[in-house]
């Protein structure tokens, strides 16, 4: 059955994790080593100590 115009439907989630992923396989393969270190992984991704930090903090308090 074929979808009629202007149905598509992205899930945005799903694009950003697939870019993501892409940017790693590209980082991998220019790689010299046989793994990416943590650091080199989260410069790929472009995340901080702080950031992630602040994002637990966040999570933690809206379990209690």
């Amino acid at each position: 059955m074929a979808l009629g115009r202007g149905t598509t439907v992205q899930d945005h989630v799903a694009l950003a994790e697939i870019e993501l992923c892409g940017e790693l396989i590209i980082a991998a393969s220019a790689a010299r080593g046989e793994r990416l270190s943590a650091d080199r992984i989260d410069e790929v991704l472009n995340v901080s100590t702080e950031s992630v930090s602040r994002e637990t903090e966040q999570r933690a308090g809206e379990r209690d």
